[in-house]
């Protein structure tokens, strides 16, 4: 069973090591090594601090090990991964439920997301539209959105 909590900066290199390995097992089989490395570079743990003063940030921890996590900002849901072990267990979703939970109670309409091909398949499951496509260079993504639950 996971617990879905706030983030905090001490969590900064677990949530690393998570995106990185979701990004060089999960995201690998749609993306060439190119885009992951670029990608990767994002996820620094130093990155990752920086980025929980400006985003609402969650993780999904069973004991002591975090096996997702999920951030908000504003009305654009970005960096949700699963640890690829922990994959189909229903991580994605509850961290997804929490993010929708922080957007209605923020009064947010709608949410957006850039989903890389590996993840378009889970959002619409979890009810995101597809709007158009998105090219950074070589990486192609999926701009969704879903109606909050207001």
């Amino acid at each position: 069973m996971y617990d879905i909590r706030p983030a905090t900066v001490d969590d900064a290199a677990q949530i690393s090591r998570v995106v990185l390995a979701a990004l060089h097992e999960s995201n690998a089989r749609d993306y060439g090594p190119e885009t992951i490395a670029r990608v990767a570079r994002s996820f620094t743990p130093d990155g990752i601090a920086a980025t929980l003063a400006m985003r609402q940030v969650f993780v999904a921890v069973d004991a002591a090990r975090i096996a997702g996590t999920a951030s908000r900002d504003g009305a654009v849901v970005r960096s949700v991964f699963v640890v690829p072990d922990a994959q189909g267990r229903g991580i994605g979703r509850a961290l997804m439920a929490e993010i929708d939970r922080a957007a209605v109670a923020a009064g947010v309409a709608t949410l957006t997301l850039q989903s890389s091909l590996t993840a378009t398949g889970c959002y619409g499951r979890l009810g995101f539209r597809v709007v158009r496509e998105h090219h950074h260079g070589e990486e192609r993504t999926i701009v969704m959105e879903k109606r909050s639950a207001i």
